[in-house]
């Protein structure tokens, strides 16, 4: 026995020796340059094989973006470090044990993470170690050495963000987690209010363009159709026309986003407008709505600029789209300004 708990406690020392590089979990976005994706800012490659019998422990191979995985066919205590995939588990029913402060900090989730462990940043192995997960979910983006230390608390899933729209992603999880048929269930309900919303907003948009702008440090971002921020939706349910430009640059490009001046404003911008100041940084978004430019704008003379959430727009996930549905589509047949 004295042995066994010598061996837990090296092991124990080693991971702690993680704490320093774990950092590379710290946001979903692919580096300074690019928007926060929430992470901002959805995918694991597909799953395979059987479980061995119907207890407990049964695991199956789960084909990830870091490869085979042997995960439990129905895992219960979950580690969700991606920031983006927080929505599809509740969605499924599973509530995680543990999510980052990015997760924690999203409004539509209130009163859904109740009990959830804040793991802050999501740099500490101390926390994760605690929370004793039978999964681990993080983005493919993550540092090598912090996927193999991770690896050795309990099976890690890396996803890459965007692969897969909301649909496929959910039942990605659904098939992941043993609960395909409540995936297919929401994507039931999903697809009937689309199709009831979808000819009331066409019909009050008509030929209008509709831009999604955040100001940064260094200018605005543009956001296209699998950046969270209501892209999904305003381009890809409904297919609302995008300004050529951000067409090109942010959708075409499968980016997902463009970067542009304050000065190329009139260019990307629609008739309709929605925005928030980025989280990404501290800058001042008054440099960009308290100037000359912004004032002059058609969406903003005719009041058709909608301020969006700033912390739960940097989600995609089904909880957070359906939050966001309601409001796209009040704003855009309403018309009523910001």
């Amino acid at each position: 026995m004295r042995n066994r708990q010598l061996q837990r406690y090296g092991l124990f020392l080693v991971l702690a020796m993680a704490l320093a590089v774990l950092s590379a979990c710290g946001q979903g976005s692919s580096g300074p340059s690019a928007p926060d994706s929430s992470s901002s800012p959805a995918p694991a490659a597909g799953s395979s094989g059987q479980g061995a019998s119907g207890d407990a422990n049964e695991t199956i191979t789960y084909r990830a973006a870091n490869g085979e995985v042997q995960i439990p066919k129905h895992p219960k205590r979950v580690v969700e470090l991606a920031n983006s995939y927080v929505g599809h588990l509740l969605t499924l029913g599973i509530k995680p044990v543990g999510v980052k402060q990015q997760a924690a900090d999203n409004p539509y989730f209130k009163g859904k993470l109740d009990g959830v462990d804040n793991l802050g940043d999501g740099q500490s192995i101390e926390k994760i170690l605690q929370l004793q997960p039978d999964l681990i979910i993080v983005l493919s983006i993550v540092e090598p050495a912090v996927l193999e230390k991770l690896s050795k608390i309990a099976p890690t899933v890396a996803i890459e963000y965007g692969k897969l729209p909301v649909r496929e992603q959910l039942l990605e999880f659904g098939r992941m987690t043993g609960n395909e048929d409540k995936a297919k269930a929401w994507i039931e309900r999903w697809d009937r209010k689309i199709a009831d919303y979808r000819p009331k907003v066409k019909a009050a948009v008509g030929d209008g363009t509709v831009s999604i702008l955040q100001p940064y440090a260094k200018g605005i971002y543009a956001f296209g159709h699998s950046f969270a921020r209501g892209g999904e939706i305003v381009y890809g349910e409904f297919q609302l026309k995008a300004p050529p430009i951000i067409q090109k640059e942010a959708i075409d490009s499968g980016k997902g986003y463009a970067s542009l001046s304050l000065e190329q404003l009139p260019d990307y911008a629609g008739d309709y407008v929605f925005t928030s100041p980025w989280t990404g940084d501290t800058a001042d978004p008054e440099v960009t709505y308290g100037s000359a430019v912004w004032k002059n704008l058609p969406a903003v003379k005719n009041g058709r600029v909608f301020t969006i959430d700033r912390q739960g727009s940097l989600f995609n996930d089904p909880v957070s789209l359906e939050e966001q549905l309601e409001f796209i589509v009040g704003k855009l047949t309403g018309a009523n300004g910001s």
